[in-house]
């Protein structure tokens, strides 16, 4: 860990107001400077690892809102997360880890070969039978938060569908590689297939190939750093392969983990030159308003927008998906209040600090609710998992979908 890092925080406390855990709990060990001070002393040799420090440490989402917001360019967050990384390389992987971060994610058969009993769960209508009967009850809270936030799948994951080159419509501009992030493949696949549309309608061959693997976001959750490692370089090597002018991703977790891949493998050329083409599909769309805004139709709804933190804090994102909901004709687009706040999602955290979790989602449902809007607009699959869960139960509901499915929308009239 870089240490001149940890001593750039002035503890002038800017960070506090936008960090979720701090706004719920108040306590100086729960904001972005309490922790970097802890993991300081930590460095320093004045704190022992406790069982009270790891839980203060790990009460961060890394949401990443703190660097937004710091003076100096400190982020709470990716120290944190650096930290952990760095203890894991000491003391190893665990064997369920170990199974889930290298002998699971890493391969897209497995993975979905994992979830195909989830639809059989779906298809033969045992998820209605167990949910109405309440009999997630007797099992581990964790497997019915779980349970909980599942949406209806796909008949099959996008991996398996979609065609390696998609052909632009009409004259070919350019040619850009997919990233088709794991759970985008595995659950939210016609937000995916709407992204490959818009692109090809605006005159992009789109290569989507099938050997890719999971980003390596998993792995930096699970302060895998080998894995995360091993991630990038094999991306990094199937897409330069191919020519393309950018690669483009609709999931702002991946966009976010693939940005970086040219930090986490320590500035080798072929990384930083992968992560140099990265663009959420919201940064293409923008730079083709213009083409865009002609073929789109009157869509009178309501609708707002949630930053995910990958997208808003991780990438600076915060423009370009406003002005493309805004390019719809008919629309009444309503700014959410705190917009960029974490929905407490954040990975796995919402199974592994589900009170936590609970109190930022409840902040960020109130401030949905106050826009009056009919759909909920965000880019994110964390977010989408959570916040279409949340939204159903509220009352009045409100619709949650991808950006790339509200313009498809469009695109179709």
């Amino acid at each position: 860990m870089d240490y001149v890092k940890l001593i750039n925080c002035m503890r002038c406390g800017m960070c506090l107001p936008h960090c979720p855990t701090y706004k719920e709990s108040f306590l100086e060990t729960a904001s972005p400077r309490g922790r970097v001070a802890l993991v300081r002393k930590f460095q320093e040799g004045e704190l022992v690892e406790s069982e009270k420090f790891l839980e203060y440490v790990s009460l961060c989402l890394d949401c990443q809102a703190c660097a937004s917001a710091c003076p100096c360019g400190v982020n709470a967050g990716e120290l944190v997360a650096e930290f952990r990384c760095e203890r894991k390389q000491e003391t190893g992987l665990s064997v369920m880890e170990d199974m889930v971060l290298r002998k699971l994610v890493p391969h897209p058969d497995r993975l979905e070969a994992a979830t195909a009993p989830l639809r059989v769960y779906q298809r033969t209508g045992l998820q209605k039978v167990v949910r109405s009967l309440g009999l997630l009850k007797v099992f581990p809270a964790a497997l019915g938060r779980m349970e909980g936030l599942l949406p209806k799948l796909p008949d099959a994951p996008l991996r398996q569908t979609i065609s390696e080159v998609t052909p632009a419509v009409g004259e070919q501009k350019g040619t850009v590689g997919f990233f088709l992030g794991c759970v985008m493949s595995l659950i939210f696949s016609e937000a995916s297939l709407a992204t490959v549309e818009l692109l090809t309608s605006l005159g992009y061959k789109v290569v989507t190939p099938k050997e890719q693997k999971c980003c390596g976001a998993p792995n930096m959750l699970g302060h895998d750093l080998v894995g995360l490692q091993e991630a990038a370089r094999f991306n990094t090597d199937l897409f330069q392969s191919h020519e393309l002018d950018f690669v483009v991703t609709d999931c702002g977790g991946c966009g976010a983990e693939l940005k970086k891949y040219g930090h986490h493998l320590d500035g080798e050329a072929a990384a930083t030159a992968f992560s140099t083409k990265v663009r959420d599909i919201s940064e293409i769309l923008a730079t083709e308003a213009g083409a865009l805004k002609e073929k789109l139709k009157p869509l009178p709804l309501k609708v707002t927008y949630h930053d995910p933190c990958h997208i808003a804090h991780c990438q600076g994102i915060r423009s370009q998906p406003r002005a493309l909901i805004n390019l719809i004709p008919g629309i009444d687009f309503r700014e959410l209040p705190e917009a960029d706040a974490c929905c407490g999602s954040a990975g796995t955290y919402n199974i592994e600090k589900p009170e936590m979790s609970d109190r930022v989602l409840s902040r960020k449902v109130q401030n949905i609710q106050k826009t009056g809007a009919d759909y909920l607009i965000t880019s994110n699959p964390g977010c989408l998992l959570q916040l279409k869960k949340a939204l159903a139960e509220a009352t009045p509901p409100v619709k949650v979908i991808h950006l790339t499915e509200l313009l498809q929308m469009s695109l179709n009239g």
